[in-house]
């Protein structure tokens, strides 16, 4: 099971769709909810009904649920078939459902932010094959802070935010065979040979088709649906659409390093104070 993690605009999206065209291989919209699974207590009847609201209900008001397009009765029926239940199998329900509609056999997920939680997910899912994308935390700074969900707009806090994603994954992967690390540079100027290494870890079949991934993101984008923000205002679908622009044309060159045309030199030295190191380590060019 392909889990695509990474900070936040580190090109998890792309890595999605691209593994999605597989004919083999379905992957939902971000997930959130493998974060909480020892959250959910009770045994079983109290088990399942437990996880069946939390599944469905995660992340209000931010809910994912509309965005997978499963009927909340067919998961529920889905669920009343394991037996004894227990929350494991409960998650694999979901991720087969989900694959079932696309008419394909196998599974994955990618939420940025379950960087942080590597060590519960292996626990409660060991099929799962961790794929960390980092990008240079310039980069990602630069995109991430006109985004809603940004942490925010300064470059000590975006450079922190970047360097504490990347080192929660490095620590709880780094020496695991389920945890592959790959760059979003070499991923756009080398797309194929970095495509088969990835493929190659989760032992998925390499097709042709999958790099033409873009050709499909239009259409499996529509799966995103307008939501209400904690502040009250609406993201509408449109809106969520234009955040992943980019994942609908061919992998731009441009966007690698881009930082070198448009970051000042203020901008370079405060990120650099704080994750200078990291992108030493990972060398990047500072």
């Amino acid at each position: 099971m392909p889990v695509i993690v990474g900070a936040p605009r580190s090109g998890t999206t792309l890595l999605r769709f691209m593994l999605d065209a597989s004919s083999e291989l379905a992957i939902p919209p971000e997930t959130g909810f493998l974060a909480i699974a020892d959250k959910i207590k009770g045994q079983g009847e109290e088990l399942r009904d437990a996880f069946f609201r939390a599944i469905v209900n995660y992340g209000e008001p931010l809910q994912s649920w509309p965005d997978f397009e499963i009927p909340e009765k067919e998961f529920r029926a889905t669920l009343d078939q394991i037996t004894p239940f227990n929350v494991a199998d409960g998650y694999r329900a979901f991720y087969r459902l989900y694959a079932a509609r696309h008419d394909k056999p196998r599974w994955g997920d990618k939420t940025p932010l379950y960087c942080r939680h590597l060590k519960s997910i292996r626990k409660v899912l060991p099929e799962a094959r961790f794929v960390h994308i980092i990008r240079d935390g310039r980069d990602v700074a630069l995109s991430l802070r006109r985004m809603w969900f940004s942490p925010g707009s300064d470059m000590e806090t975006q450079a922190s935010y970047w360097r504490d994603c990347i080192l929660a994954a490095r620590r709880a992967g780094t020496g695991h065979d389920d945890y592959l690390e790959v760059r979003y540079e070499e991923l756009i100027h080398h797309t194929a040979e970095t495509r088969q290494r990835i493929c190659a870890h989760v032992d998925l079949t390499f097709e042709e088709k999958m790099l033409n991934y873009y050709q499909r993101a239009p259409e499996r984008l529509q799966e995103h649906k307008g939501i209400s923000l904690p502040d009250g205002t609406v993201l509408t679908r449109e809106q969520r659409l234009k955040q992943q622009q980019r994942t609908t044309e061919p992998p731009d060159p441009a966007c690698v390093f881009g930082w070198k045309r448009t970051m000042d030199a203020d901008e370079r030295r405060r990120f650099q104070s704080v994750a200078g190191d990291l992108l030493n380590e990972l060398g990047y060019e500072i």
